[in-house]
């Protein structure tokens, strides 16, 4: 089922107008609201993260012996996890939920896409399906199911909170930044719509008014846009959930130290988004994923390229964490997928949907609609 053209530029000029609206205003009158209190977050991490260097495999036999020139550096500070497993020194934070009992990472999972294409495979990931170009995603049809609605950080509305509803989306009016080549999309998507190209040519207008040169131009943080999540949703009326992006996860050189600021970026961003939350906190469930893993092996420029299996966050007030699923296939070259990437042994999907079935009480008939190709696992990953 492709989403008509018109319900589309719906969703997409919804997000276009509501971005430029303060915080304390965006939510306040939502088209539909739920009052079910418990959260979704969902944060997708653009670029393909090395899951090997977040959650590391120290009880591995191969491990060291293959990736231990990108490990040295760190080796003496990792934050240790059960079942052989250890968490990188600078997601610190994750690493005190997880000693509280609110964090839990999924090992060697992937989606259904099994090729190299970042597009391809955010899409994918996206819209919860086997297939690419499918403008609904997983998110708008599991808040649909819950007669709910949910909530985009940021300037567009992505393909996971795309449906039948519109999802909302908010965007901090100060900052002036958009790039050229959203507004040459906007425009083109626009074409042909009176109404909706006029007001996309006002607000860039009005941008260019107060950016005459362009180089004053800033973007908010991870940080800034997981605190103002948390703050939306926290309001008795907001969201049932919402969807972040974090990008510059593609470190095909120089990974050590890339992933170092990554790492805490992320890390800090989820405090952020924790102690905005508030109570809050106590109900919601957030997801951490990316699109595919990366190679096992180093690269020349002392990175990683393209991979296969990686691995999944999960944490909040309503996780039961201080535990490491999924099953680990080992790093072997016999046991790796096509002998360069690890081996993924459950659908991340898999995961989400049980998310959806355990938090969010959604039956299985439901979920099947949300999630056509894989099943729940069967696994306790919320608090009873």
């Amino acid at each position: 089922m492709s989403m008509q053209r018109r319900d589309f530029i719906k969703a997409g000029v919804a997000g276009w107008i509501i971005f430029q609206t303060a915080a304390s205003r965006a939510l306040a009158n939502p088209t539909q609201s739920s009052k079910n209190p418990k959260k979704i977050v969902w944060v997708m991490l653009r670029g393909g993260m090395d899951s090997l260097h977040a959650v590391l495999p120290i009880g591995d036999p191969d491990f060291m012996h293959i990736r231990g020139s990108l490990v040295a550096p760190i080796k003496d500070k990792l934050l240790p996890m059960h079942n052989g497993f250890a968490l990188h020194p600078a997601l610190k934070n994750c690493h005190n939920w997880y000693q509280n009992k609110e964090f839990l990472p999924v090992v060697a999972v992937a989606s259904g896409y099994r090729k190299r294409s970042h597009f391809d495979a955010q899409d994918q990931m996206e819209s919860g399906l086997n297939n690419t170009d499918y403008e609904s995603g997983w998110l708008a049809r599991a808040v649909g199911m819950l007669k709910g609605h949910g909530l985009a950080i940021a300037q567009t509305v992505p393909i996971a909170l795309r449906g039948e509803e519109p999802s909302q989306t908010w965007f901090p009016s100060h900052f002036t930044a958009s790039d050229d080549d959203l507004i040459a999309r906007l425009r083109s998507l626009y074409a042909g719509n009176k109404e909706f190209s006029g007001l996309l040519e006002s607000a860039v207008n009005n941008r260019d008014m107060l950016d005459m040169d362009g180089e004053t131009r800033a973007r908010p943080n991870f940080s800034y846009l997981a605190k103002n999540c948390g703050e939306l949703l926290s309001r008795d009326d907001s969201a049932n959930c919402a969807m972040l992006e974090l990008g510059g996860w593609d470190t095909h050189n120089n990974q050590q130290q890339r992933l170092n600021r990554q790492f805490s970026m992320l890390d800090n961003g989820l405090a952020e988004l924790k102690n905005a939350l508030g109570d809050t906190w106590q109900d919601t469930v957030v997801l951490v994923t990316t699109e595919f893993g990366r190679t096992v092996a180093v690269n020349g420029t002392k990175g990683t390229d393209h991979g296969t299996g990686s691995t999944m966050f999960m944490l909040g007030g309503a996780v039961k964490g201080k535990q490491v699923l999924g099953q680990w296939p080992g790093l072997a070259k016999e046991s790796l997928f096509e002998e360069r990437d690890l081996t993924p042994t459950t659908d991340v999907r898999s995961w989400m949907a049980s998310v959806l079935h355990q938090h969010w009480n959604l039956p299985l008939d439901k979920i099947a609609k949300v999630f056509p190709d894989v099943e729940p696992a069967a696994q306790a990953i919320v608090k009873a």
